[in-house]
């Protein structure tokens, strides 16, 4: 399970529609076109230089806080001083101004990006200086005074609102995916233990079997050769006893795999060249790359399945396996020359081995085909 991520910071970018944010663009940038045209006017007598530092102010201040993106508390917090500060002067100023707008700027983006604290006294700031000046400019300051506040306390509330259920929205997205994490979590340690349980059981019954087997079967050979046995038996008793080891040895594969350990792959074919008792050559052609582990294993899987019709069914002087990674993808040929055929895919009495490796091809979305040639028999395996 992964763990809980941090809570966001004071200043960080809380989701909210692009709209509020284009407006709140375009209201401050009517307010400093305002402030620019309206008497008295920015400029270097009388109060002009106030009005044009008011203005500087103002835009700086709209510059540093209404950005979206993650910003530091000392920046954000700063811009919207100096909005309130710049629509404070301009408000003393210029009495017939829309410098009011921007007390509903510092009081939406403080309650929009910061937390309550910070925003409750960036607005209050904000709202009692407005308030001062308005009322100073006002014939009834008490009534002036309570309509600025009373206009500004739903818009935060409003704001603080829609915070709270997006955080609580996002809060339970996190406990959403947390649980779909946790299930996973549970199912696959369900199935590890099951595995292993597996593994145990084919260890204690299956491999303990077959170990006993081929030494029981070893036993019988150096038996038969001992006491002059027909030379066919002792063939025979040996071919048996090179099954039992096989099987012991893909069973300890089996476990292995099982256990989490890693799957055989095309690292292996050289140890199944070795195995065979005939003659048999592995070529591997192109630049060697890494396969998934269930391409891996298919790799591996087709050639001994290959490896063991050859033996079971043909009686073939030589074997060649070609392994070639190629630019689309990787093949595997397995060709046999001499008398005989392995059983064809689908054939009426023939086992499922080749069966069973063109559905593990299929799976893995390549394929598999098989089938005799001129001088023998040929499998190939295409892995994309």
């Amino acid at each position: 399970m992964t763990t809980v991520p941090p809570r966001r910071t004071l200043c960080s970018v809380r989701s909210r529609p692009a709209p509020l944010h284009v407006f709140g663009v375009a209201a401050m940038s009517a307010i400093v076109v305002v402030s620019l045209i309206t008497e008295p006017q920015p400029g270097l007598t009388g109060d002009g230089p106030l009005v044009a530092l008011a203005v500087a102010v103002l835009v700086a201040g709209i510059a540093l806080s209404i950005r979206r993106r993650p910003l530091a508390l000392a920046s954000r917090l700063g811009g919207l001083l100096c909005v309130a500060a710049a629509a404070i002067a301009l408000i003393a100023l210029q009495p017939s101004g829309i410098a009011y707008g921007a007390l509903y700027y510092v009081v939406v983006v403080s309650a929009l990006r910061l937390e309550f604290k910070q925003a409750l006294a960036v607005s209050g700031v904000a709202v009692i200086g407005i308030s001062i000046v308005a009322a100073m400019n006002s014939e009834h300051a008490a009534q002036t005074v309570i309509s600025v506040v009373a206009s500004v306390i739903p818009w935060f509330l409003v704001i603080r609102l829609v915070v709270q259920l997006d955080e609580g929205r996002e809060e339970a997205e996190e406990l959403v995916e947390e649980l779909r994490e946790s299930r996973a979590a549970h199912v696959e340690s369900a199935a590890l233990a099951e595995r292993g349980r597996v593994a145990r059981d084919m260890h204690d019954v299956l491999a303990h079997s077959l170990s006993a087997l081929a030494l029981q079967l070893e036993s019988a050979r150096l038996l038969a050769r001992d006491r002059d046995a027909d030379p066919d038996v002792v063939d025979a008793i040996s071919r048996a006893h090179h099954l039992a080891a096989d099987g012991l040895a893909e069973a300890r594969d089996a476990i292995a795999a099982l256990r989490g350990d890693e799957l055989p792959g095309p690292e292996r074919l050289q140890h199944l060249a070795e195995r065979y008792p005939g003659d048999c050559e592995v070529t591997v052609t192109g630049a060697p790359r890494e396969l998934e582990s269930e391409a891996r294993l298919a790799v591996y899987r087709t050639a001994q399945e290959a490896l063991t019709n050859v033996l079971r069914h043909s009686a073939a002087d030589r074997v060649e396996i070609r392994l070639s990674y190629e630019a689309d993808g990787t093949r595997l040929v397995v060709q046999d020359y001499g008398p005989g055929a392995p059983v064809v895919v689908g054939s009426p009495g023939g086992g499922y081995g080749l069966t069973g490796m063109r559905e593990r091809a299929e799976l893995l979305g390549g394929r598999l085909s098989a089938g005799p040639t001129d001088d023998g028999y040929r499998v190939e395996l295409w892995l994309p």
